[in-house]
């Protein structure tokens, strides 16, 4: 009988550029599979496709699972219920990252090609960080942060839980007395330049970085 498993959750965009770098970190196709509720297909490009009631019942000792889902919330909703059922959470690399000095990265990320985490780093669970994304020195990141392609986060910013950062996005450089904080739950615009903090739950665009203003 196989003794392990693991499994992409999401065969959408996202899932489907991240199966190859699990491939390749298996070295082959017959541990690994999608898990998704949303497809009625039982296989895509050629890997299986479990709904998660399948995943859950299949007779193998030790399931692997990786939620490979950008929104931030669904992401977390999706990890909790996986980890309530006894699966447990494996990250994701691609072999061609770079992670330097003292980096605490918890459970279940995803570090997508061309991805460089330098030193003194500390990054919560489910962290998404996708293609040329950086994160300097002495940064904090929280729980189930999201990253999209060429995230540039320099030293000194503090992202908490839950917030999302657009692709091409300017993170400012912090100091340890005053670090750049992008509060809980924030997401901030493609391509936009953050020089100052960004509070909780608040979307900013532009350079520089300001609240988006919705009009009637």
């Amino acid at each position: 009988m196989q003794n392990s498993i693991y499994a992409i959750y999401g065969a959408s965009g996202y899932g489907r550029e991240v199966m190859p770098l699990v491939k390749n970190m298996m070295k082959t196709e017959d541990l690994i599979c999608f898990v998704d509720d949303g497809i009625d297909a039982k296989e895509i490009n050629g890997y299986k496709i479990f709904s998660y009631k399948e995943f859950l019942a299949l007779d193998i000792a030790n399931k692997f699972i990786n939620v490979a889902i950008a929104d931030n919330m669904t992401r977390k909703a999706l990890v909790e219920t996986c980890l309530s059922d006894g699966l447990k959470l494996f990250g994701v690399r691609a072999d061609n990252i770079v992670i330097m000095d003292n980096v605490d990265l918890d459970e279940g990320s995803v570090l997508s090609p061309f991805v460089t985490l330098t030193s003194d780093i500390k990054i919560g669970k489910s962290f998404h960080a996708n293609i040329y994304s950086y994160v300097a020195h002495d940064c904090i990141i929280g729980d189930y942060v999201t990253f999209a392609p060429s995230v540039k986060c320099n030293g000194n910013v503090i992202i908490e839980d839950n917030a999302y950062i657009g692709t091409g996005a300017i993170l400012k450089q912090g100091t340890p007395e005053k670090p750049l904080i992008i509060g809980k739950g924030a997401i901030v615009g493609m391509g936009a330049v953050v020089t100052k903090n960004v509070l909780p739950n608040t979307v900013v665009v532009g350079n520089p970085a300001k609240p988006l203003i919705k009009t009637n």
